[in-house]
């Protein structure tokens, strides 16, 4: 089958060739994201002075995913992932291209609601349609490998947008995003593998909605999705709002310095990811979920003791690592207790709870940040992870799958 047969012989054998043509697609979209990571909280403050709105610049990106996660992975059960996969990746490019347009505060959060709305049914979509193809026996170490390619490419794009956005404007950078977005959109439209696994679905018996519905009410399901939101509420809150005003306005890093900074902490979840998955394959999910985000607490942490660009590297390679480990395994647990013919709707489910941290996470900790200083979301960041990690510890969690 071409490149992805090559890549068959190169990587694995015993995973199909459109596991590849998702790699790609998911490469691309993760670079073109990455590019606006280390300068988003900049425009949007410079677009807002008064600080009142840039937290909800990031929480766009979440809000409009709130609604139509849990009923897109529903349908997807229903209609198949293609579809909402095409649609999502179609949205995604009406995002950047506002985004680009961006000469008032409003504009760049219509432009990143829409675009989130995009990525929302793209990677639900995506997430279900590797629920489908990948064996149980396998999963954590394909799904390490995926996530660690991807995340590749927000390693790369971080400080390709970082350079970019020295002798450009911040909007121009979104350029460039548009083009990758474009090309994951017309890989998707054309392949044949992810049109065939839709012919796939359509021949297996389906649920009725109530029957799906009724199949998330599961204990594990539930304890899964509110890690999540504990997990992303840290992620966005501190790593793509605080940390960055922190880093300029505290520290005094240059766009540049703190491009270098979110790379160092993607390296770090690329690293990880490509190990967390075989981590949790040999000796269970549980027990690496505890370790990411006991490591991910004390990351965020680091970035309280010192202002040294050597140890903001090195706090932000930590906490790429503590990422990396309990975002492969988290879902590869959810895949473990979702059951199979109600994939869609548990992934809907799941990053429903997601965006509800990502919405709340920025909003919060500027809160925080500007009531009670710039190094608090730090502590409530480190607290948050520890409180995760005892959550899963002593949560009881039955596979069904």
């Amino acid at each position: 089958m071409g490149w992805t047969g090559a890549l068959r012989r190169v990587f694995s054998p015993d995973l199909p060739g459109v596991y590849y043509e998702l790699l790609f697609v998911g490469f691309s979209i993760m670079m073109g994201m990455s590019l606006s990571s280390s300068f988003l909280p900049l425009l949007a403050n410079e677009l807002d002075p008064s600080g009142v709105l840039v937290g909800l610049v990031v929480s766009a990106w979440f809000l409009s995913r709130i609604f139509i996660e849990l009923p897109a992975g529903i349908i997807s059960d229903r209609v198949g992932r293609r579809r909402l996969l095409v649609t999502g990746l179609g949205l995604s490019l009406v995002g950047p291209l506002l985004c680009s347009q961006a000469s008032h505060v409003i504009v760049l959060i219509l432009g990143r609601a829409i675009w989130g709305l995009g990525t929302a049914l793209y990677f639900m979509s995506n997430m279900a349609l590797l629920m489908d193809i990948l064996p149980q026996s396998t999963r954590g170490r394909a799904l390490g490998a995926f996530q660690g390619i991807e995340f590749l490419g927000s390693f790369v794009g971080a400080p390709i947008g970082a350079f970019l956005a020295v002798y450009l404007s911040f909007t121009q950078v979104f350029y460039f995003t548009l083009l990758l977005t474009l090309l994951s959109f017309t890989v998707a439209m054309r392949s044949g593998g992810i049109r065939g696994l839709e012919g796939d679905k359509a021949s297996k018996p389906r649920l009725s909605m109530r029957e799906i519905s009724g199949s998330l009410r599961n204990w594990g399901i539930l304890v899964v999705c509110f890690s999540t939101l504990l997990r992303t509420l840290v992620i966005q809150g501190v790593f793509q709002t605080a940390l960055q005003l922190y880093l300029n306005q505290v520290v005094g890093l240059t766009v540049a310095g703190i491009g270098w900074v979110v790379s160092m902490k993607v390296l770090g979840q690329v690293l990880s990811l490509f190990v967390a998955g075989a981590l949790s394959d040999r000796y269970g999910r549980r027990p690496v979920l505890v370790v990411g985000f006991s490591v991910s607490a004390l990351a965020v942490y680091m970035f309280t003791l010192s202002e040294s660009l050597l140890f903001l590297l090195l706090s932000g390679f930590v906490a790429g690592v503590g990422e990396g480990l309990d975002m492969t395994t988290i879902l590869a647990l959810l895949t473990d207790i979702a059951p199979p013919n109600a994939r869609g709707g548990a992934v809907g489910l799941y990053r429903t709870f997601m965006d509800l941290g990502g919405f709340m996470g920025p909003m919060v900790f500027m809160l925080a940040y500007s009531r009670f200083g710039p190094v608090s979301p730090f502590y409530v960041g480190a607290a948050v992870n520890m409180f995760n990690a005892a959550l899963i510890l002593v949560a009881r969690i039955r596979r069904v799958a």
